[in-house]
């Protein structure tokens, strides 16, 4: 569960089990949890910070964040009695491999009781990969293969494949893989699509695209692409990728670390785009607040680094952080 997840579930327990309980001990909590708490994370941060940080926060903190503070609280007083054990792992996929921190391979789980309701939707798909709403009857769905079609939501129906993609490498992992649609496609009809691109020599790597598909039409129009991975490399493996906008009207674009054990070693290079997250601009152009916009110690695109192959990403809907998920532990 993300510490965002634990914390709404935790403020929500203290406000519903007893309303007035936040008011009333946050500020003790603060001034009794804070020095312990900070002692055994940084001695010298406890000592300069502690004294002074307890008694604000008990007389600046909003209603909301004070039952946030009681709501943590309760959790570090319940301690295992409101833990989730961890999941089970089994052996790592290599006898060398080794965690490279304590509890990397596991991760708290959420119980299986909760009620599910499955509805098919359609079927006679190879692979999908990527899904985009058009409205509330209509979807496109990538297939890996390397085709883009239309789904009808209420009558299950699929179009036929539609025309105007570019060239995809659908070897092992890679292929047609995620698309969004333009924050403006209601007026613009602009879809943005990421995949294996060919490359010289037998290599490849993760681009984006965009496209203009017209209502009803079955062919993309005025294909450019915006983003070509670099370097790139003779795998099948590791592309990522999910297309995730922002608040701001930015693309992010998450990238594999290709898998192999020499790019592998390059997701600890910003300079680079493999095992990267990469925001740029609609048309592929660089925002200037990029942490390396200017080029010098990294690569402009590069948000983050040292990533594995992130294939799940979406935006917090209240902070607007991005949230990814890779085959590795979780990151924010």
């Amino acid at each position: 569960m993300p510490p965002s997840a634990t914390l709404q579930m935790t403020s929500h327990m203290a406000t519903k089990l007893a309303p007035n309980m936040a008011a009333k001990l946050a500020p003790n909590m603060a001034a009794k949890l804070a020095p312990n708490m900070a002692a055994k994370l940084a001695p010298n941060m406890a000592t300069r910070l502690a004294p002074r940080w307890a008694p604000h926060l008990a007389r600046t903190a909003a209603p909301r964040l004070a039952s946030r503070i009681a709501g943590v609280a309760l959790l570090a007083l319940g301690g295992d009695a409101l833990a989730q054990a961890p999941v089970p792992t089994g052996p790592p996929n290599a006898p060398e491999q080794r965690p490279a921190f304590a509890a990397q391979t596991r991760a708290p789980a959420l119980p299986a009781s909760a009620p599910l309701r499955i509805e098919r939707v359609a079927e006679g798909l190879e692979y999908p990969w990527g899904l985009a709403f058009v409205d509330n009857d209509t979807a496109l769905i990538t297939e890996r293969p390397g085709r883009l079609r239309r789904v009808d939501l209420r009558s299950g129906s699929l179009s036929a494949p539609i025309g105007g993609l570019p060239e995809i490498d659908a070897r092992g992992q890679g292929g047609l893989l995620d698309i969004t649609l333009d924050p403006d496609f209601a007026h613009n009809h602009r879809l943005y699509l990421s995949y294996a691109e060919p490359r010289e020599g037998g290599k490849n790597a993760t681009a984006v695209a965009r496209a203009i598909l017209a209502p009803g039409s079955q062919q993309l129009d005025e294909l450019t692409v915006i983003f070509r991975q670099t370097p790139a490399w003779a795998s099948t493996k590791h592309f990522g990728s999910r297309l995730v906008w922002d608040t701001q009207g930015h693309l992010y674009v998450t990238l594999g670390e290709r898998s192999l054990p020499e790019p592998r070693q390059l997701a600890q290079d910003p300079h680079t785009h493999l095992g990267k997250v990469v925001r740029i601009q609609p048309d592929g152009s660089i925002p200037a607040d990029n942490p390396f916009a200017a080029g010098q110690a990294g690569a402009p695109a590069v948000w983050s680094y040292g990533h594995r192959n992130i294939q799940g990403a979406a935006l917090h809907p209240d902070s607007g952080k991005l949230w990814t998920i890779e085959h590795g532990p979780p990151r924010r």
